[in-house]
This record gives C-alpha cells, sequence and structure tokens, in this order.
C-alpha cells in the first residue's frame, strides 16, 4: 500500500528549484567577476562553493522530477532511489569544493596580492541575502527529504560563509592585513567539511539499505507483537525507496483469523504514525510455537 505527495506540493517544491537556481547562477557570476577584479580569493572561493551549490540544487530537482515518474516493468519502484544517489552526489560536489578553495588558498598565501576589501564586504553581504533565501525556500520540505535538507544546508551554510566573508572584509579595512583574506578561505573548508560529514553518512546510509534515521526499527516491531491478533514477528525488514519514501516487509504469525481489514488497518497505522507509505505484509495462521508464547 503507498501513499503519495499531494499536486500542489510538487508545484510549489518546483517552482523553489527554479527560483533558487536562477538567483544563484545570477549571483556565482557576480561574485566571481567581483572576486577576480577585486583580487580577493575568499570571494573566489564562495563563488566557487555557490556554484558547487548551484549544481547540487540542479542534481536535486533532476531527481525530484525523475522521483516523480511512475514505475516501469523494469523499474517497478520508479525511479525513487535516485534521490539516494543525488544526496551522495551532493556530498561528493562540496568535497570537491573542498580541494579546490584548499589548493587556490595555498597558491593565494605563497603569491600575495593587494586585494580590495570593500568590495568583498558588499559582494559579501548579498551573498548573505541571496543564499538566505534560497534556505528559507526549501524550509518546508527538509524536514522529510533528505535531498531537500541537503539543498537547506547547502545554501545555510553559504550564509555562515558569507558572514564570515564580510566580518574578513571588515577586519581587512580597518586593519590592512592581507591575511585576513586566506584565513577566512580556510573557514570556508571548514565549514564545508562540517556541513557535509552528516550528509555524507545519511546518504551512504540511505543508499546501504539502512532504516531511516526518522524510524525505529525496535519501536515498529513493539507496535506489532503488541498486536491483539499477532503471535510472532518474522524477517522485518525497514529501507528507503528514495529519500522521502520508506518501504517496510514483514512476516506476521496470527493464532487468530483475520481478513483484508486486519491487513488494511496496520498499513494505515504504518503510514500515519511511521511515515512508512509502502508496506507489504504477509500473514500465516497457526504456529504452534507462537501461538504458546502469546496466549
Amino acid at each position: 500500500m503507498e501513499y503519495s505527495h499531494s499536486h500542489n506540493d510538487n508545484i510549489k517544491l518546483g517552482n523553489a528549484f527554479k527560483i533558487g537556481i536562477t538567483i544563484n547562477i545570477i549571483f556565482v557570476i557576480a561574485e566571481a567577476l567581483s572576486g577576480y577584479f577585486s583580487n580577493s580569493m575568499a570571494l573566489i572561493a564562495d563563488a566557487g562553493h555557490n556554484l558547487s551549490d548551484v549544481l547540487a540544487l540542479v542534481f536535486s530537482w533532476i531527481a525530484v522530477i525523475l522521483s516523480q515518474r511512475q514505475p516501469t516493468l523494469k523499474f517497478t519502484y520508479g525511479f525513487r532511489r535516485s534521490t539516494i544517489l543525488v544526496a551522495l552526489l551532493n556530498t561528493i560536489l562540496l568535497l570537491v569544493a573542498v580541494s579546490f578553495i584548499l589548493y587556490e588558498t595555498v597558491l593565494r598565501l605563497r603569491k600575495p596580492v593587494e586585494i580590495n576589501a570593500y568590495n568583498v564586504m558588499i559582494v559579501a553581504a548579498i551573498g548573505i541575502g541571496v543564499n538566505a533565501f534560497t534556505a528559507w525556500l526549501f524550509i518546508k520540505g527538509k524536514k522529510n527529504d533528505l535531498n531537500i535538507r541537503s539543498a537547506f544546508v547547502h545554501f545555510v551554510a553559504d550564509a555562515l560563509v558569507s558572514l564570515g566573508v564580510v566580518i574578513g572584509g571588515i577586519i581587512m579595512t580597518f586593519t590592512g592585513i592581507q591575511l585576513i583574506d586566506s584565513l577566512v578561505s580556510f573557514a570556508i573548508i571548514a565549514v564545508i567539511l562540517y556541513s557535509s560529514y552528516n550528509l555524507l553518512i545519511d546518504s551512504v546510509n540511505l543508499a546501504l539499505d539502512a532504516v531511516p534515521e526518522n524510524i525505529k526499527i525496535e519501536v515498529v516491531r513493539d507496535y506489532f507483537a503488541n498486536l491483539p491478533e499477532v503471535a510472532g514477528v518474522h524477517d522485518l525488514h525497514i529501507w528507503s525507496l528514495g529519500t522521502t519514501d520508506a518501504a517496510l516487509t514483514v512476516h506476521l504469525t496470527t493464532c487468530i483469523s483475520t481478513n483484508v481489514g486486519f491487513i488494511s488497518s496496520i498499513q494505515h497505522h504504518l503510514h500515519e504514525k511511521f511515515k512508512i507509505e509502502h508496506s507489504t505484509i504477509q500473514v500465516e495462521f497457526g504456529d504452534m510455537e507462537d501461538c504458546g508464547n502469546k496466549f
């Protein structure tokens, strides 16, 4: 039994992706040019970081579109697991951005240049607004979808990074210490690593069919075991079909005759309490060993 998200939610999410991608592409171009003409490695690094997030946003949107496609005879669950792969790819993009920023920052340390701190402050301040607004676009969907949470975390991190660049620009303006620009770049690296760690772990877990973080399998097992009709619970498996949808299979032994209504009520409860959209329940009547333990 499956439950699906509303059409209106999909439209709103699609609009969020369109708006987020458009404004961030414009800002990345503007920030990269400003960084080049201002000789600011911090701005260039931040632009590279933002570019990786724009690409991640594009991939996330593609994954959401694929996840809504109907199942086929070959892909009987549809393409929802593509959202897991894209969430993993997003995290890898962050790590690639780290390598780029580190390399460029080390080069700049060896060959320091004069930096236009005023331009750094202005552009980075705009970046705070752009990234904060983009994160806000996805704030509603982040609780139920790892892919959306990935996008949300990306842009929250970007807003914080931009704030750090502004602070660095202020310090350079009043002290004239050009080394601050490189130190801000190293701070960006730390922020990226911190924000990507949990996403990487979650993505790998989902890719390996681990039980979703928001579901406690012990609680689900106890729910089955405490049903009056159920004498035994076997072969309980819970995994993710995508970053939003969970699936379950279980073998239940009963000592009381049941009907289709029994299974339907369980599926409804699994959806309402545990957010499990797809459940397959096998019921077997009359295992004497289990019945002896239950009654």
